[in-house]
């Protein structure tokens, strides 16, 4: 599939090129014009790790981008889709996403869509999956709960990166593990162990006004909590993000306890290979990834 790299729209001409060779302030200023939270921080994360396009208009602002990430070899998450208020109108981000579907060959994607860009990934083809509650708030410490039966807890070290990964990879159905080191380079973890095992993890790292909590991985609601509880405590009096894909049952109650109703809401889509996402719903495949990392990582 081949796309323009560079197109007239309304009075704009636009070029597309690598976004790596964007300055991060650039970047940083698009998301903030549309009300997104991510700090410069956050952008030089996903820069390391992933790929990515900008457009430009001719005097070299920044009007829109898109951004990949790929894990093992055949599936990547696409996000960080941004353009400009002015160009929204224009057919924009169709363009840009018809280089990123020319560039990223004949992986199978998924995706958390807006509201106003799920039309657009229909066209394309992408399928939707599941609802991604986008939960936050000033965080309130959580009421007391009992331990899971036989469980004991600790703070996730380097050395149990092994593990993280293959629970990862067996809730999302991809081998995540460049994007786990990442992430337990900037987060701090709790993991949940049955007879010195561990069975369930959250990660929690600084993001946009305060901390996101994510990924957390376990096979039931009660050890979700678990491992999520001491995250919320932590931060407790303090701006928290969470966001999951459990609509139902005891996590998400929790989740709104303390402190963090829902906000806003995306849509998990899916082109090529049905995304893990899909079939979350029947309780089938465990574990399960009960926050996502982000809504660009999934």
């Amino acid at each position: 599939m081949k796309a323009a790299e560079s197109i007239r729209l309304s009075s704009f001409e636009l070029k597309v090129g690598d976004i790596a060779g964007v300055e991060l302030e650039k970047l940083h200023a698009l998301s903030i014009s549309v009300g997104w939270p991510h700090r410069a921080e956050d952008w030089q994360m996903l820069l390391e790790a992933g790929e990515g396009i900008a457009a430009q208009d001719e005097i070299g602002r920044v009007v829109g981008t898109a951004m990949w990430f790929p894990f093992g070899t055949g599936f990547a998450t696409v996000g960080m889709m941004i353009t400009s208020p002015r160009l929204q109108a224009h057919g924009a981000g169709r363009w840009i996403m018809n280089n990123v579907l020319a560039r990223i060959g004949s992986r199978s994607l998924g995706l958390n869509a807006t509201r106003a860009a799920r039309r657009l990934y229909l066209s394309l083809g992408f399928a939707p999956a599941r609802l991604v509650f986008q939960c936050q708030g000033e965080a309130v410490m959580p009421a007391s709960a009992l331990l899971p039966a036989g469980a004991t807890l600790r703070n996730v070290e380097h050395s149990d990166l092994a593990r993280l990964v293959d629970l990862d990879r067996s809730a999302c159905g991809a081998d995540r593990s460049a994007l786990m080191v990442r992430l337990l380079d900037v987060s701090k973890g709790v993991a949940l162990l049955r007879e010195g095992r561990i069975q369930a993890f959250a990660l929690c790292r600084p993001f946009g006004r305060g901390h996101v909590v994510g990924p957390v991985v376990a096979e039931t609601d009660d050890d979700a909590i678990a491992v999520t509880a001491p995250h919320v405590t932590e931060h407790a009096g303090r701006f928290l993000r969470l966001d999951t894909r459990q609509e139902m049952g005891l996590f998400p109650e929790f989740v709104a306890r303390s402190g963090l109703p829902v906000y806003d809401t995306v849509t998990s889509m899916w082109l090529g290979r049905p995304w893990a996402v899909a079939g979350e719903q029947d309780a089938v495949k465990l574990p399960v990834t009960y926050a996502l990392a982000s809504q660009a990582f999934g």
